[in-house]
């Protein structure tokens, strides 16, 4: 919404990228129930994925994707390196510096690949890792978090393309085109 734009004239409304988003969603949760896994993060994958074309799906869904492996591996290696240290994974100052390091080169690989878009979500991951992982888990928890996170964008890039508006369109003209063709064969 533009500055310009009144709070009153926002329109609300259920569009096609709002189902789209909410199928992607959905199919990410039905998924990891089949196979009894938790599906939080494929979920947030496939929300974050789902642009209004391809285009921005790609964007939006590239960098959740690239954030979450330029994090995680951060994340893994910086957490590594803390345990050497502190190996019962308790908080010492550091941390801090790791974690200021983590940003810091978080920042120029999401650069570096030309996905500055990365850096929020990877950030996630990056102090998810170092902040709330328990020593004992932090490399399959980052490795589950990768793959579950390109399970969503997958989702949400085949749903986006299998929903785009151009063939959602075409299938709705067919439809009225049969649908006019059938009243006027009523009406002769």
């Amino acid at each position: 919404m533009s500055e310009k734009e009144p709070r009153s004239r926002l329109k609300i409304h259920v569009g096609q990228r709002n189902i789209k988003t909410a199928l992607a969603a959905t199919i990410c949760a039905l998924l990891y129930f089949i196979v009894d896994k938790n599906p939080t993060f494929a979920c947030i994958g496939a929300i974050f994925g789902v642009g209004s074309d391809m285009d921005s799906s790609r964007i939006n869904g590239g960098n959740r994707f690239f954030g979450t492996i330029i994090g995680g591996v951060l994340g893994m290696l910086l957490f590594r390196i803390y345990i050497l240290f502190y190996p019962d994974g308790s908080y010492h100052a550091l941390m801090l510096l790791l974690l200021f390091v983590g940003v810091v080169i978080l920042i120029l690989a999401s650069q570096l690949f030309r996905w500055p878009g990365a850096v929020q979500p990877g950030g996630v991951v990056l102090c998810i890792i170092l902040f709330n992982t328990p020593v004992d888990s932090y490399i399959s928890y980052s490795i589950n978090r990768m793959i579950d996170t390109g399970i969503g964008v997958a989702v949400a890039l085949l749903i986006n393309w299998l929903l785009s508006k151009e063939r959602v369109t075409g299938w709705i003209n067919k439809i009225l085109k049969r649908e006019t063709k059938e009243e006027v064969k009523k009406e002769q």
